[in-house]
């Protein structure tokens, strides 16, 4: 299945959970369904079924991945998101753009019935698949352009964290050029590349220095 496939499942599931919680499976299963119908008008091979078993998968990826707790009550017989610590508006905000990017990539099918403002790209079509490097501990490779400099640099990185700051989103990583912790802005980042080459976080505490 393609990434824009895994995040639209996983915004089905969470989108469900935020508006209705204690969902039964039976009720899950419904509105996935009626949403895939949906989005498969846009793109026949976002999603491969809905079952008990790829819902406990997705759940354990919506986990790794935003750390976001989807538990299920006896008592109320039903799924529900747990509220915890992990949940701030920064997540809040993550989940937000990562649902922006997807409707806006199908809108691209739809392009007659979509009207567009003219913006600026954000970096955020970078979010899942650094994510996914994290969680992985893959380093990563990217062609990066800082704001007061003209000359692109090839970077090779190991990407500890994500963060929001003033609207603009930036991934925390250890250079592998100097050994030093930086802050990198998404929207300044182009040529993506996840390599297979895993690293060991070692540092529990760093100074990040913004480029």
């Amino acid at each position: 299945m393609s990434k824009r496939g895994y995040i639209s499942r996983y915004m089905i599931i969470m989108n469900r959970l935020r508006t209705k919680p204690h969902c039964t499976y039976e009720e899950l299963e419904k509105y996935f369904k009626n949403q895939h119908d949906a989005l498969l008008m846009q793109d026949d091979t976002l999603f491969s079924g809905f079952s008990k078993r790829t819902l406990q998968r997705d759940i354990k990826e919506i986990k790794n991945l935003f750390g976001i707790d989807i538990k299920y009550s006896k008592e109320m017989m039903g799924y529900f998101i747990d509220n915890n610590e992990n949940q701030d508006k920064g997540f809040e905000r993550m989940l937000n753009e990562l649902e922006i990017y997807n409707s806006l990539n199908l809108a691209n099918e739809a392009s007659p019935f979509v009207f567009l403002e003219q913006r600026k790209q954000q970096g955020t079509e970078h979010l899942f698949g650094l994510l996914h490097a994290i969680k992985n501990k893959f380093q990563i490779k990217f062609d990066y352009q800082k704001f007061w400099e003209k000359p692109i640099s090839q970077r090779t990185v190991k990407p500890y964290a994500v963060k929001e700051f003033k609207n603009r989103w930036y991934v925390l990583a250890n250079d592998c050029k100097d050994g030093m912790v930086k802050s990198f802005a998404l929207d300044r980042l182009t040529n993506l590349e996840i390599t297979n080459k895993i690293f060991v976080k070692f540092l529990t505490f760093f100074i990040v220095t913004t480029i």
